[in-house]
């Protein structure tokens, strides 16, 4: 009983130190080694808890409600295998910043290595991809200023990414409360009462203007929008639009895609001559979609390229001479005003409208080319949009220009198609308002379950399938098609129906546009969710990509 009680206790503590860092909510698998963390993370009123069976899913939940809330999300999960399947997630927030704070249940060190049930070693199990904390076991002898101190010094230590608590607890795990080592507890006085951390470190402040920037703005400059914020694509696009710079936006930039369709008419060598004159490149944010795009961010030599994004470290692939600048973007165009200039490169604004014109044409016909170029027309009013990975996404940011005040969601770090429905689904928990997912086929099925999480939204939800029968992005690639369609696109023939039924789902499969256009109305004004599944051609959509690439280098 003593050790159930001291468990609890210390379990009490840690989830406590946690809320002092701005972390609200908590996703929670179930566990029996775990039941100290989850039973205090339930009564602290300071927490919105949420749950899933799956601890792949749980993992890319907490990433989704980081994504939204901005803010770091913790994770509860029992011993074992269970710990091994946040590793997805952590990967990807590593890549894209979010904060992520897993707190996994362990055997103690004498279960270790011998055989015991669920144990294995969990220490390091992260390796480079989080930083880690391992507790000792909960003992009285270690002061509870110890614990405190030690969360507050990982947590600010750690700005991005996820950071690894690893918590062995030795059993009984249950029994009531027989009030001892209420005193341990209380040894940290008016914390409890405050909603401060225990040690407060000072904040690292590296604001900083660019001493050439006024020499730099005077010349001929190129913006690149890459993953942006809400509200930050649309600054930096008036921000160029000043400057009389042309912007490149990407699909998840959120800048309104001044001159759209940029992955194709990139294609084009009079487009590439007007954009060899630029002096300066300045990239804002990370994480490019097109292939277009980044064969030429990697391929230009201006005399100047600047790449700013909050995240630290390496985040340029093309290593390309100049200033890397870890700032928050809206502060650093605070501090950059833009004089305004006459725009330099017009010929590109009339090379996209023609481009975005021949797009339209040959779009028309039902298929996924055409939802692709469609789909800002689908978007509810003040909602969310969350696009997956693979090839809808690389039509989506070939065909159409997104606006600039719908925020864009995805997994770009590393673009895995695993744990994507659950990581949308957090990204509704985070800012409850409609949001329209985008998936391919096979990123459903790769995350089917997901659709526990999806069943009480907090607001109308619309998940459109695009059902090309595999994946289809390796109908880009030069191998025989049975080759192909065995070890690569793997078609599954299936339909999503009986998915939609077994999790209480409305479902539609329309079949024109005009069908689709009412599904859509339908599930915004009703509310709740629908699944709507798209059967297309095949390679209908990876086909018109590869022949608009063609038809632009030639204009």
């Amino acid at each position: 009983m003593s050790i159930s009680t001291f468990n609890h206790r210390w379990a009490e503590v840690i989830v406590e130190a946690l809320t002092r860092h701005g972390i609200h909510h908590i996703c929670i698998a179930p566990g029996s080694r775990s039941a100290p963390l989850t039973l205090a993370a339930a009564v602290n009123p300071k927490l919105s808890c949420h749950t899933h069976f799956d601890e792949r899913g749980l993992g890319h939940l907490a990433l989704g409600l980081a994504k939204s809330s901005q803010q770091p999300v913790a994770v509860i999960v029992t011993s074992g295998t269970a710990v091994a399947n946040l590793y997805p997630a952590i990967i990807e927030a590593g890549l894209s910043g979010e904060r992520l704070v897993l707190l996994t249940a362990d055997r103690p060190a004498e279960l270790i290595d011998c055989g015991a049930n669920q144990a294995i070693e969990q220490t390091a199990i992260f390796a480079g991809h989080a930083a880690t904390l391992n507790l000792p076991r909960p003992t009285a002898d270690i002061a509870a200023p110890w614990l405190v101190a030690a969360i507050d010094n990982l947590l600010y230590q750690h700005e991005f990414g996820s950071m690894h608590i690893n918590c062995p607890f030795a059993e009984p795990l249950y029994g009531d409360d027989n009030g001892e080592f209420i005193s341990w507890r209380e040894s940290l006085g008016d914390w409890w009462q405050c909603s401060q951390p225990w040690v407060r470190h000072s904040q690292r402040v590296s604001r900083s203007i660019q001493p050439d920037w006024n020499v730099w703005q005077q010349k001929r400059g190129v913006v690149i929008a890459g993953k942006l914020g809400t509200g930050q694509g649309r600054r930096v696009a008036e921000w160029a639009h000043k400057l009389g710079w042309p912007v490149l936006g990407d699909a998840f930039s959120q800048s309104g895609q001044p001159l759209p369709c940029a992955d194709l008419w990139l294609a084009n060598h009079d487009a590439q001559q007007t954009l060899a004159q630029a002096q300066i490149v300045i990239q804002f944010g990370t994480s490019l979609t097109g292939k277009r795009l980044l064969r030429w961010q990697e391929q230009i030599k201006p005399a100047m390229f600047w790449l700013i994004d909050r995240v630290p470290g390496r985040r340029d692939p093309a290593h390309h001479s100049g200033c890397r600048i870890v700032a928050n973007i809206n502060e650093w165009l605070d501090d950059h005003p833009a004089q305004p200039h006459a725009p330099w490169a017009d010929r590109l604004h009339a090379l996209s409208m023609h481009v975005k014109n021949a797009v339209h044409t040959a779009t028309e016909a039902f298929g996924e080319a055409g939802l692709a170029r469609r789909l800002p027309e689908l978007l509810p009013k003040e909602g969310l949009l969350f696009l997956g990975n693979s090839l809808i996404v690389r039509l989506i940011d070939a065909f159409a220009q997104l606006p600039a005040n719908c925020p864009v969601y995805g997994n770009r770090g590393a673009s895995g198609i695993d744990g994507l429905l659950s990581t949308a689904a957090g990204v509704q928990r985070g800012i409850p308002r409609p949001m329209l997912i985008v998936l391919g086929d096979i990123s459903m099925l790769y995350d089917l379950n997901a659709l526990a999480l999806l069943r009480q939204p907090p607001a109308p939800l619309i998940l459109l399938v695009i059902n090309n029968n595999g994946g289809q992005i390796f109908s880009l690639l030069p191998t025989p098609v049975e080759t192909r369609e065995r070890f690569f696109s793997m078609p599954q023939h299936i339909s999503f129906e009986h998915a939609a039924a077994l999790f209480g789902l409305q479902y539609s499969c329309p079949a024109s546009w005009d069908a689709l256009n009412q599904c859509v109305d339908r599930g915004w004004s009703q509310g709740g969710v629908t699944l709507i599944e798209l059967n297309v051609v095949p390679e209908e959509g990876a086909q018109t990509l590869a022949s608009l690439v063609q038809w632009a280098e030639k204009l």
